[in-house]
C-alpha cells in the first residue's frame, strides 16, 4: 500500500512539476550578438547595452531596395501592430541597413514612414561602414551582406531574427513572404 502510494506521488510530482517548468523556444539557435554602436533615425546612438533586457526583432534593409526589403518591412510593420495589439512590453524593433552610405538618418525616416511605422519602439540604424555591417551581420546573425561595386543592389538574405533579453538571437524566420506571424509572437510570449 505504501509503495502503491509513493508511486502515485512521485507520478503526480513529476506531471506537475513538468507543467510548471518554464517554456522554452523550440531550436534555439543561441548565437550571441556583440556589442555595437549605431546611428539612429533620430541620430542618436544605439548600441546592444541599450537593449538589454527586452526582446527585439531584428531584420537587414536597405532603402533603395527593389525587391524584398519592403516586404520585409512591411511584415516588421505588421508583427510590431500585433505586438501591441496582444499587450506585450518590452519588445523593440531594429533595422539595420545595409547601405549605410545612401541610407542615412533622414532616408532612413522617410523610408519607415511609407510604412506606418511607430518609433516608440522600432529604430533604424546607420552610421557604420559598408565593411562593418558586412562583417558583422556574418559574424552575429550568420547571414551575408554584400554591395557589389557595380549597382546599386546589396545583396543580403531576408530573415527576421528574434534576440532575448541578453542579447542572444533565439530564432530566425522568413521576413518577406509566408512569415510565421502566430510563432513569432508565441516566441516572443515565450521568452516573457
Amino acid at each position: 500500500m505504501k509503495t502503491r502510494f509513493l508511486l502515485i506521488f512521485l507520478v503526480i510530482s513529476t506531471l506537475l512539476m513538468t507543467a510548471c517548468g518554464k517554456k522554452e523556444i523550440e531550436n534555439p539557435l543561441n548565437w550571441p550578438v556583440k556589442d555595437f554602436t549605431a546611428t539612429t533615425q533620430d541620430n542618436k546612438q544605439l548600441g546592444l547595452k541599450d537593449l538589454k533586457g527586452k526582446v527585439w526583432i531584428s531584420d537587414f534593409i536597405f532603402t533603395s531596395c527593389v525587391d524584398v526589403c519592403p516586404p520585409m518591412t512591411s511584415n516588421m510593420s505588421k508583427i510590431q501592430k500585433m505586438v501591441k495589439e496582444e499587450g506585450l512590453k518590452d519588445v523593440e524593433f531594429v533595422s539595420f541597413s545595409v547601405d549605410p552610405t545612401v541610407d542615412t538618418p533622414e532616408v532612413l525616416t522617410r523610408y519607415a514612414n511609407q510604412f506606418g511605422v511607430d518609433f516608440k519602439n522600432w529604430t533604424f540604424l546607420t552610421g557604420y561602414s559598408q565593411a562593418f555591417i558586412e562583417e558583422y551581420a556574418m559574424k552575429n546573425f550568420k547571414t551575408i551582406v554584400k554591395k557589389p561595386e557595380e549597382g546599386n543592389q546589396v545583396i543580403h538574405q531576408t530573415f527576421l531574427y528574434l534576440v532575448d533579453q541578453e542579447g542572444n538571437i533565439k530564432k530566425s524566420y522568413k521576413g518577406d513572404r509566408d512569415v510565421p506571424f502566430d510563432d513569432i509572437i508565441n516566441d516572443i510570449k515565450t521568452l516573457q
